[in-house]
């Protein structure tokens, strides 16, 4: 009998497994055992699977039962390991590999990371830093003081002479020992920061456990949904680092209502910002340190307790994945869902001492089924989907891979499955923080089992797009009988994505008791096992295209969806018009959004518009001093380093310029055609008469424009 715990979690219950180091040839387990630290050392053989058995010096070899990777080569030492992986790379040979040794080591031992543990029984520092600029290069770009705080109610604000300041940070964590070390943007910003005035000063930066400093790898790519995110990974010997900038976009993937991952925005948007709360420009915080260094403390000090605040909602979902996959949490905080399906598998396959199969060669599949059907300004909308579509297609018609000999992969679905349920349960019979904790962690077991299917199409080992093929066309079906029932029982169907439905339901239809009794007669008529569930109720919606439109919440909340409709690259005035058009809008005000625009244009045709209101945030890059198209950026960029931002603007002679150089001399043209652009974004709102209403702009427009009188939008 398959037994779905050992796949999930592993064979071996160590227990309070906070980080895991490997040497040459053992590795350090650090446990907190009853709150106390204590170190353990383990033996490690490096290893690595192939095809075929080869002459490799030092390899111990195990054949392993079944096709595929069936060879299984251990080394004594990194040494030997290293020197093989580089033979068989320059050989053309295949075989798998594992990123890290503590990967590797898990993989074997059956062991995870905080297995026991609740998220609050690890210890938790939060770290922030204000500083004099963005860039530490330059030698007065001084770090002007450190915010720490941890989760056993510690706090404390490190200040004065930078070399001081730095010893008594390092002095701060190795006395506090923290296993879990949190930022927002602490992998790009803070942790490089301090590493690079440590070095100015001559200072090791030894956060490390072990007393060794901080080490940074090769930029990598945190996946986040259909997406990634560049970043740069550092290693704290014995601590992991969570980074809540970027853990907080993977929470917000199933729920897409954060309309940014600012630190201060997403404390108002969860509520767990304080009311008195500091906020200060970045570029002025050198200057209001000079007269106000108080102000500043608090500033950097409610930071720190915000980032706690937000670890506590948006990272347990990974914390407690973590507990099931051989990986770090640092690790496990930025990787792909379908590596981590792949890396439950790889362990299971090898503790029955099974071989892993070869990857499927890759092939198209049909998608999902998705529908714009009607546009324009909706009233009374409700969305239904189907609870985790493909699994329970999945489930339902036992579809799994073909090469799975063992059956792990529809065991360990169903048991996902569970636990999804029962956090969404108590989503429900939670509120506030509590409500947040279990909404976002249903949230990310969705995630990880929608990614059941992607794992079948994708390039893993147990991959089979046969079985991809066989739950997409079930799901298109289902998702049409979805239609075609709402259809027949009186609704108007707005627009269908895979899984889910937007519609407006009959006019007897007018709470959301008789929303939800509706859905279920709807599910009612599909196939055993696939459950159709009320999924969200909106006072109106603007539909524009496929995944962009706007929805109206009760409570008078607009929430936008699709990077055609806004994107954080946009300029201000932009956000702020699309956003105003909104409002408009859904208050059935349409001549309002022609007045607002023409008052827009006059103001650039004016000069009026501030250069924050068209200035936009552009990230270096290494493409922004080799690509063509980012030559004009380079030129304005200067001395600015990869990983910084700027705010740069179109000047009127072409040439991009940065915000802080500013002289009066903006394209307005150029201007004039983005405002026109953001209007196109809600042509479908508009129907026939947008071309009328947002004539393209031209001479005649703009002279049209200049005489009209301003709505104060930016006064």
């Amino acid at each position: 009998m398959t037994n779905t715990k050992q796949i999930l979690f592993g064979c071996d219950e160590t227990q309070g497994i906070v980080a895991i180091e490997a040497g040459a040839e053992s590795v350090t387990l650090y446990r907190r055992v009853d709150g106390a630290m204590v170190t353990e050392q383990r033996p490690f053989s490096r290893w690595m699977l192939t095809t075929e058995k080869h002459n490799i010096a030092d390899a111990t070899w195990t054949e392993l039962e079944g096709d595929g990777f069936r060879f299984l080569a251990e080394f004594p030492t990194n040494n030997a390991y290293q020197n093989a992986r580089f033979w068989l790379r320059d050989s053309h040979a295949e075989h798998i590999t594992l990123p890290s040794a503590a990967k590797q080591y898990l993989t074997r031992s059956g062991q995870t990371l905080f297995k026991g543990m609740a998220f609050d029984d690890v210890v938790r520092m939060q770290l922030d830093i204000e500083t004099a600029a963005l860039s530490p290069n330059q030698p007065e770009n001084t770090i002007l003081m450190v915010a720490i705080s941890d989760n056993r109610g510690f706090e404390t604000i490190v200040a004065g002479d930078e070399p001081e300041m730095l010893r008594q940070t390092i002095a701060c964590i190795r006395e506090r020992d923290p296993d879990i070390i949190e930022g927002h943007n602490i992998y790009d910003f803070d942790l490089n920061y301090l590493a690079v005035r440590a070095k100015m000063h001559g200072i090791r930066l030894a956060f490390g456990r072990d007393g060794s400093e901080v080490s940074f790898s090769s930029q990598q790519n945190c996946a986040i949904g259909y997406y990634s995110r560049p970043f740069t990974p550092a290693h704290i010997h014995g601590r992991q680092v969570s980074d809540t900038l970027l853990s907080v976009q993977r929470y917000d993937v199933a729920r897409a209502s954060l309309s940014s991952y600012a630190l201060k925005s997403v404390a108002r948007e969860f509520g767990i910002a304080e009311d008195d709360r500091e906020l200060i420009p970045h570029n002025q915080i050198a200057s209001e340190w000079k007269i106000n260094p108080e102000r500043v403390k608090k500033y950097a000090t409610q930071d720190v307790r915000e980032t706690r605040l937000l670890a506590e909602i948006v990272c347990p979902p990974e914390f407690y994945l973590t507990q099931m996959v051989p990986d770090t949490y640092s690790r496990a905080a930025t990787t792909g869902t379908g590596e981590k399906i792949n890396s439950l598998f790889i362990r299971e396959y090898l503790r029955h001492g099974r071989a892993i199969p070869q990857q499927s060669e890759p092939r198209p599949l049909p998608g999902g089924y998705t529908e714009v059907r009607n546009t324009g300004v909706i009233e009374h909308i409700v969305k239904c989907d189907v609870e985790s579509l493909y699994p329970s297609i999945m489930i339902t018609e036992k579809i799994q891979p073909q090469n799975d000999s063992l059956g792990v992969f529809l065991p360990a679905l169903e048991e996902l499955t569970k636990r999804r349920f029962s956090a969404k349960r108590m989503a429900k019979e939670n509120q506030g923080r509590e409500h947040a904790y279990w909404d976002g962690l249903q949230g990310a077991f969705k995630i990880l089992i929608n990614s059941f299917y992607g794992y079948l199409a994708g390039p893993f080992n147990f991959n089979d797009y046969e079985a991809g093929a066989r739950v997409t066309t079930t799901g298109q079906r289902i998702v049409k009988k979805i239609i075609e029932e709402l259809e027949t029982h009186g609704s108007v169907v707005v627009e269908v994505d895979t899984d889910g439905v937007y519609f407006s339901p009959p006019a007897e239809v007018d709470s959301e008791k008789k929303e939800v009794g509706y859905i279920d007669m709807i599910g009612s008529s599909l196939p055993e096992g696939i459950r159709l569930a009320h999924d969200g109720r909106y006072k109106s919606m603007i539909s524009l295209k496929m995944k962009n439109y706007v929805l109206a919440s009760y409570d008078g909340k607009k929430i936008f969806r699709g990077s055609a409709l806004r994107s954080r690259s946009d300029e201000p005035f932009g956000l702020e018009f699309i956003s105003k058009a909104a409002d408009y809008l859904l208050d059935g005000r349409r001549d309002k959004v022609k007045e607002l625009y023409q008052a827009i244009a006059r103001k650039i045709d004016a000069g009026e518009l501030g250069v924050d209101k068209f200035a936009r945030r552009e990230r270096i890059t290494e493409k922004t001093f080799t690509s063509t198209s980012k030559k004009r950026i380079a030129q304005a960029a200067g001395s600015a380093k990869v990983g910084e931002y700027v705010m740069i603007y179109q000047r009127a002679d072409g040439t991009i310029g940065l915000a802080n150089d500013y002289k009066g001399d903006e394209d307005k043209n150029h201007l004039l055609d983005k405002l026109y652009k953001f209007a196109s974004r809600l042509r479908e709102a508009f129907g026939e008469d947008f071309d009328m209403m947002f004539p393209k702009p031209s001479a005649k427009t703009r002279s049209e424009a200049a005489g009209q009188q301003t709505l104060g939008l930016f006064d």
